[in-house]
């Protein structure tokens, strides 16, 4: 039997494309409630929780007082009920009677709760207060089935699942007011360059003066007078505006699949590799472009890296173009290099300088 090793390469794109305001960042006054409650699950076929989950005896005997009805708990025997943490988060512009997905997670020693019903749960927030209730059939994306002599096939995990717009909102949140002078953006993840980018497009569309970035993470705008009247109308152009993202330059190395994920701005200086009986050796070869007469350009100079890997059993591989990661990585899997010599030739360009960006093991 061969053995076969994949290697995943998942290729930088090549050229620089804008996202929207809205997917980087957020607005003063957009938010979200994370809320939380306890509830049962019934309609199990035989995998709920046994009796050395004691809490889930003591719901169920109170539940059941609730319906006038008294069991001891010494008499209460059942497998088909569970009990469940339920948990989901709202968005501050939902309003009363709004439906919103919940997540149902079993925290006792149940085996599956496929199949089961959420009973009415009450949901609250940190402090207390109920914002709504969460009922309905649960979706499981998987499942587990045990025999009484130990047998056992599962698959996916099914002691987590969801119920698709089985919550209900009863008490609206109470977002923060929105000032008709000037409001902020907030970029979801930091970056100097990305907030200068964010006030540069708000001013192309609005004006000058409109935006300021503060720091790396904060935009204050001014709300023009012409728009104050319609606050929601200048958000959603704010929001639309594109905007290029400044990304990280960075390597992602997955020890488990051997996978190597690498950003667009990677770059790898000329360097020479010897890893066993394989030889790598990148070189650069400047070329200069000559801008045609009277065409007002400028003269460009192009640093080609070119790597060429050479085995002691002479095969030579010539990748032609600008030396990348992607490049390098492809090589080597061509010579049948495992994943895992992959990734310490990597952390060895790393070290030796010779990987420009920053080297992401997971």
């Amino acid at each position: 039997m061969k053995k076969l090793i994949l290697s995943y390469l998942l290729i930088g794109i090549s050229f620089i494309y804008g996202q929207r305001i809205k997917d980087i960042a957020y607005i003063t006054g957009e938010g979200s409630e994370q809320i939380i409650g306890y509830g049962l699950v019934v309609g199990l076929a035989g995998s709920g929780d046994t009796q050395r989950s004691t809490f889930t005896i003591q719901s169920i005997t109170s539940m059941l007082k609730r319906f006038g009805i008294t069991v001891s708990q010494d008499n209460l025997i059942t497998r088909n009920v569970a009990a469940v943490m339920v948990t989901a988060s709202l968005n501050d512009y939902l309003k009363t009677g709004a439906k919103f997905d919940v997540t149902v997670s079993s925290m006792g020693d149940a085996t599956s709760l496929q199949g089961g019903t959420l009973l009415m749960t009450p949901l609250s927030s940190m402090t207390g207060k109920v914002y709504g209730y969460a009922q309905g059939s649960i979706s499981v994306g998987g499942f587990d089935v045990r025999t009484p002599t130990g047998n056992r096939v599962s698959q996916n995990h099914s002691l987590a699942g969801r119920v698709p717009m089985g919550g209900i909102l009863n008490h609206p949140l109470e977002p923060d007011s929105i000032s008709k002078q000037n409001i902020s953006v907030f970029l979801r993840e930091p970056d100097l360059t990305t907030a200068n980018n964010v006030a540069v497009a708000i001013n192309t569309k609005f004006g000058n003066n409109v935006a300021l970035a503060k720091d790396g993470a904060e935009i204050d705008v001014k709300i023009p007078s012409a728009k104050q009247n319609n606050i929601v109308s200048f958000l959603a152009d704010l929001e639309s505006i594109t905007v290029q993202k400044d990304e990280v330059a960075k390597v992602v190395l997955d020890e488990r699949t051997g996978t190597v994920v690498a950003g667009n701005n990677v770059k790898i200086l000329p360097a020479t590799i010897t890893h066993g009986n394989l030889n790598i050796t990148i070189r650069s070869y400047p070329t200069i472009s000559q801008p045609n007469a009277f065409s007002n350009g400028t003269t460009q100079v192009f640093n080609n890296l070119i790597p060429y890997v050479t085995e002691d059993s002479t095969n030579t591989i010539a990748i032609q173009g600008a030396s990348t990661v992607q490049q390098v990585a492809a090589a080597l899997n061509s010579l049948k290099v495992s994943p895992q010599d992959i990734i310490s030739i990597f952390q060895a360009l790393k070290k030796a300088g010779a990987l420009i960006g920053e080297l992401d093991i997971i």
